[in-house]
């Protein structure tokens, strides 16, 4: 079986079941619209339970806070595994992700290198172009 289920044409629903199904899977490639429709999924939900706050004549119960947070700690792994493999799938190495210890600027390289388009992978020929 082969990882091309990241293909150009992937939907929003295609990208969550395989975010989902491939969440500890940090082998193989990920393309772009999956990674970015998984991490579009992944924001929705987290500011929507973030909205959920209550406020009371007494104060602000932060309901919507704590479960955004625990949706946070939840998706932290498939996250990670998917911007893993959208890496690999650019020819870039896992380490890039270090790129996040570095403020502000650290955060747009690593965007812009999650946004490369797909290399070939090792081993395989490229159709050479006439």
């Amino acid at each position: 079986m082969s990882d091309s289920t990241a293909g150009p044409s992937m939907s929003f629903g295609t990208a969550i079941v395989t975010g989902a199904r491939k969440y500890a899977d940090f082998a193989g490639r990920a393309g772009v619209a999956e990674f970015w429709w998984f991490i579009l999924f992944v924001s929705v939900v987290s500011f929507g339970l973030g909205a959920l706050n209550i406020s009371t004549p007494l104060g602000m119960l932060a309901i919507g806070t704590t479960l955004a947070s625990v949706w946070s700690v939840v998706v932290l792994l498939p996250t990670l595994a998917v911007a893993v493999r959208r890496l690999r799938d650019g020819g870039n190495s896992w380490l890039q992700l270090l790129w996040l210890l570095v403020p502000i600027a650290g955060v747009i390289v690593l965007v812009l290198r999650l946004c490369d388009p797909a290399k070939p992978a090792p081993g395989s020929e490229a159709i050479p172009r006439i």
